[in-house]
């Protein structure tokens, strides 16, 4: 009886100890302070580890707004961020092992072949298992280069992307996406081998909503955008699978809350019951083991 109950309680240490946990890249304003982060364990409940895990130093403003990042094969940790509202041709990098100790910031100056680029915002950094590649898309604005609606030529936002395998060399920066609406804070979300969905925010007035699209390789195309699936003055969106369901996150900055839906298929949404810190702002979300969070709340 008491080999069984020791097998028992040594089956339940096994298990929690080799569980994986969520961690959510975050930030506060006015983004000036840095990368802070928040954890789950079940994709659902967030807290907060109350503390600053990398301070800006790069870019004309020194901010760090929209915080994503990706794990590679080898372990290390992947962050790229926006660093100003406007002036900058680039966004900011860094990487981890741990996500205590980084490496020294670059800014990455993915448009200054662009000499008339307003900004660089929400970078979104993804691993491509397919190619082996890290795929970044960001938002910019180049004045008179799209159609701009009812948009300011300043504010008519396109999709651009770059690609990497070391984050040392870059593929020369290509337009990602333009579905002929001003289109900010994309997300790329694999299902299955050639089966994306691209979750994005048109950013055009009065709408201020996430859509989905969908495409066959993680650059694209997405075509066959969808309606909006959130009310008017919501952006940010991030994605986490989380058993059988897909949680989609986002800012709903007009009421000043943070939400989420969930979904299994990418075209019904429903109101997901969610529990995220006050004062949270747009990142990513990952899965690490326990020892990276038990490393973080040391």
């Amino acid at each position: 009886m008491k080999q069984v109950a020791w097998m028992i309680g040594l089956w339940m240490c096994l298990s929690s100890c080799t569980r994986d946990t969520f961690l959510f890249t975050s930030f506060h304003e006015p983004a000036n302070e840095g990368l802070r982060l928040l954890y789950s364990h079940d994709g659902h409940q967030w807290k907060d580890l109350n503390k600053v895990f990398l301070k800006p130093e790069v870019g004309t403003q020194k901010v760090m707004r929209d915080p994503s990042m990706v794990r590679g094969k080898d372990g290390t940790f992947h962050l790229v961020w926006t660093c100003s509202w406007k002036g900058d041709k680039g966004f900011g990098y860094a990487s981890s092992k741990d996500l205590i100790h980084w490496s020294e910031q670059r800014l990455l100056p993915v448009m200054e072949h662009e000499a008339a680029t307003v900004n660089v915002w929400a970078p979104e950094v993804f691993m491509d298992e397919e190619t082996g590649q890290f795929v970044i898309i960001w938002a910019s604005t180049i004045p008179h280069r799209f159609a701009r609606g009812v948009e300011d030529e300043d504010n008519n936002h396109r999709m651009y992307y770059t690609t990497t395998y070391d984050f040392k060399t870059f593929s020369p920066t290509q337009l990602f996406l333009d579905p002929a609406f001003s289109v900010i804070d994309a997300v790329i979300v694999k299902r299955k081998k050639d089966d994306y969905v691209l979750v994005l925010k048109d950013n055009t007035r009065p709408n201020r909503n996430i859509k989905v699209a969908f495409g066959k390789r993680a650059i694209g195309p997405y075509t066959n955008v969808s309606e909006p699936f959130t009310d008017p003055f919501t952006e940010g969106p991030s994605v986490v699978k989380v058993k059988d369901k897909w949680l989609i996150y986002f800012d709903s900055y007009r009421t000043k809350t943070y939400e989420a839906v969930e979904t299994k298929d990418f075209k019904s949404f429903r109101k997901a019951k969610v529990s995220v810190p006050e004062g949270h702002k747009h990142g990513t979300i990952l899965k690490v083991d326990r020892n990276i969070l038990k490393g973080l709340q040391r």
